[in-house]
């Protein structure tokens, strides 16, 4: 077991320089400085002595989707990571977030006016520094995910900027869709969503962060200008989600066709149930 254990580990950092070289290599295709592209290495569902590996590589941005796992796992960590938020998040979660994670650096996923007030008001509630947010833009049009529509984008960026002082509006995010064959829209449509922001709020467009790309997609993103790149799954292998019975099993089943629609495959029963999942990040 500790051997397999270490194997992952030591697989996880060749997998980390790798994802690097990917990185530089694919800014300078685009004609652009590697150092104007930041690496975010998603470790949702991995234990933190795997992430405590990849930082002793010399990694120090890290991000996570859910508030329990992120407020975990800070704690075991130096205080020099860089926490990332991506995704959605629900207010009654801001207070504990933002007081849970002092090193939280940017929350990738404000979609809504409600949302931005609440980060705002925990803020200044916990004598934080203002904190940097990016709004996310549904460019997909996916019912199932979160973010803003194209269309209102510019008016949610331009509450969070003139309406939440005690936030500080650094770009746009957005998680395209699963063809793959679509990413090079979803990606225009931000960059075209930037560029109307930028207009309207009189900001330069080439400090304006655009965070798109995953682990499926990332080489493409960056040569089409993002700045901030999620990658989870390449670097750290596929996920696994734990479901207990209580929550997501109703007596002791799991419908196994719906997961089988979100994308994912069983690979393990028992008292409990793993699941690797194919999210792209």
């Amino acid at each position: 077991m500790a051997a397999a254990a270490s194997a992952v580990e030591n697989a996880a950092v060749s997998a980390l320089r790798s994802v690097v070289l990917r990185v530089r290599q694919a800014a300078e295709r685009s004609g652009r400085d590697p150092g104007q592209v930041r690496l975010v290495a998603v470790s949702k569902t991995k234990p933190v002595s795997l992430v405590r590996q990849v930082y002793d590589a010399g990694h120090r941005r890290f991000g996570e989707n859910y508030v329990q796992e992120i407020l975990e796992k800070s704690p075991q960590l130096p205080q020099d990571v860089e926490w990332h938020f991506i995704g959605h998040l629900q207010g009654n979660k801001v207070k504990s977030l933002l007081a849970g994670v002092p090193n939280l650096a940017l929350v990738e996923g404000v979609d809504n006016e409600k949302l931005a007030n609440h980060l705002d008001r925990a803020v200044s509630n916990l004598g934080r520094n203002p904190l940097k947010v990016l709004v996310q833009v549904n460019t997909s049009g996916e019912e199932s995910k979160s973010g803003v529509n194209p269309s209102g984008c510019v008016e949610l960026a331009k509450h969070v900027k003139l309406e939440c002082p005690n936030l500080v509006l650094s770009g746009l995010m957005t998680i395209g869709m699963r063809d793959y064959t679509s990413t090079p829209e979803n990606f225009r449509m931000l960059s075209k969503c930037r560029t109307e922001v930028c207009k309207e709020l009189g900001m330069v467009e080439e400090h304006f962060e655009l965070s798109m790309g995953m682990s499926g997609d990332f080489e493409q993103a960056i040569e089409m200008g993002s700045t901030n790149v999620r990658v989870g799954s390449t670097i750290f292998g596929p996920r696994e989600l734990m479901l207990k019975r209580t929550g997501n099993i109703t007596n002791g089943k799991i419908d196994i066709n719906e997961q089988r629609s979100r994308g994912t495959t069983i690979v393990a029963a028992a008292d409990a149930i793993h699941i690797a999942t194919d999210d792209r990040a």
